[in-house]
């Protein structure tokens, strides 16, 4: 939405001035694109005949509706924020960034943000942002730093899982922008759209407005210096997944699955919406979690309750790497509700298993940046990080 002057002017009674209507069109956002027009450089020029104005326009992306948006945000702002009387002309022309492959989506660098890591899964319910929670606690203990997207728009669960429902992120100046300030717990940055609804409320969002508010959570946050984001993408493959690759350049995708047949449907649905010419995200692995159950008085008996190695034989199948398997445990659900990580339990089997998952996932990193065209210059080269060892 707007941040609009709305009382409407019925008479030009004020001169119009190059400089105003410029900041003011720094209020609007191209959709897909994460800076204003004016400072992404889509603004080519604005000129002024008495009441006319004309906006110079050049955009990436030639989607007819885009354009029609654009035209009608910028003509809307001029005649509430100026004068209802002032003939607004937006001439817009369309120059495609020429890529290796035409079809293929990309997104634009964060500074300061080495590698953004999405973490994935057809089905809901198996586990995916428990997974993540874990994965992010894991990477910090190992000496990297961490921070989780939560852009589960419509079930966000981080907020529960760190422990920090009440938290609110702060406004923060950086270089005289204002900037929203990540919720901080256990050394993790944290946002999500769970920190701007009350606990009862349901998000009843369109597509559009939904990925406009990911858009702000990512590019209106002061992110700082990460080695890794977690994207906590929420079930399926829809709108939000492909806002996220429109906007991010995603380093890799890690998904989630429990072992039965059902949730591996949609698994595989979910790697090939990743793999497609379209996204081209490099799909770093498979976790199996819920793998089996180990009562504690039968410490080694495992029963499949879900199956048996539904998602190492899938990730077999797809030619991707199995990261690893999590077990049935309590002591994880306890953990997730209670806002501290299962993971960060020392000495626990939970503690080894995630270390272990968490190893791969850097592992698989590295090697993906070693041997695919890096998606940003800045990447994690070498395993300093797996050896669990604070950096210096």
């Amino acid at each position: 939405m707007l941040a609009l002057d709305t009382s409407r002017k019925s008479g030009l009674k004020m001169k119009l001035d190059r400089k105003d209507i410029l900041k003011a069109l720094e209020t609007i956002t191209i959709a897909g694109e994460g800076k204003n027009m004016v400072e992404s450089g889509a603004v080519k020029n604005v000129l002024i005949f008495g009441n006319e104005v004309t906006v110079d326009l050049v955009i990436a992306t030639p989607a007819m509706h885009i354009k029609k948006r654009a035209e009608d945000d910028i003509k809307k702002l001029i005649h509430e924020k100026f004068s209802s009387d002032v003939i607004v002309k937006v001439n817009i022309k369309v120059e495609a960034v020429a890529a290796e492959n035409p079809n293929q989506i990309k997104g634009k660098a964060i500074p300061g943000i080495k590698n953004i890591i999405g973490v994935a899964s057809g089905k809901g319910g198996v586990g995916k942002s428990t997974v993540t929670a874990n994965l992010a606690v894991s990477l910090v203990k190992m000496g990297f730093s961490v921070g989780i997207l939560d852009a589960d728009i419509y079930g966000p669960s981080m907020p529960i899982m760190f422990d920090v429902e009440s938290e609110k992120p702060i406004s923060v100046s950086i270089d005289g922008k204002s900037k929203m300030k990540p919720v901080e717990s256990y050394e993790v940055k944290i946002l999500s759209i769970g920190f701007f609804t009350s606990p009862s409320q349901a998000v009843i969002w369109r597509g559009p407005m939904a990925s406009k508010a990911l858009n702000q959570m990512i590019f209106d946050a002061d992110w700082g210096e990460l080695d890794f984001m977690l994207v906590d993408l929420p079930p399926g493959t829809g709108d939000i997944h492909l806002s996220i690759v429109q906007a991010l350049p995603i380093t890799g995708v890690v998904i989630v699955s429990t072992p039965q047949a059902v949730a591996l449907a949609d698994a595989k649905k979910g790697v090939s919406m990743f793999m497609s010419d379209a996204i081209n995200v490099p799909v770093l692995g498979i976790i199996e979690n819920m793998a089996y159950f180990t009562p504690e008085e039968l410490p080694d008996n495992k029963y499949y309750i879900f199956g048996k190695e539904g998602a190492k034989n899938l990730a077999e199948d797809l030619e991707v790497p199995f990261l690893g398997e999590v077990p049935i445990v309590q002591s994880i659900r306890e953990a997730g509700d209670f806002g501290r990580p299962a993971a960060m339990q020392v000495g626990s089997v939970i503690e080894t298993v995630f270390e272990e998952i968490t190893r791969n996932v850097v592992r698989e990193v590295v090697s993906r940046n070693e041997n695919l065209p890096a998606t940003e210059a800045v990447k994690i080269t070498t395993m300093a990080g797996c050896s669990a060892v604070k950096k210096n």
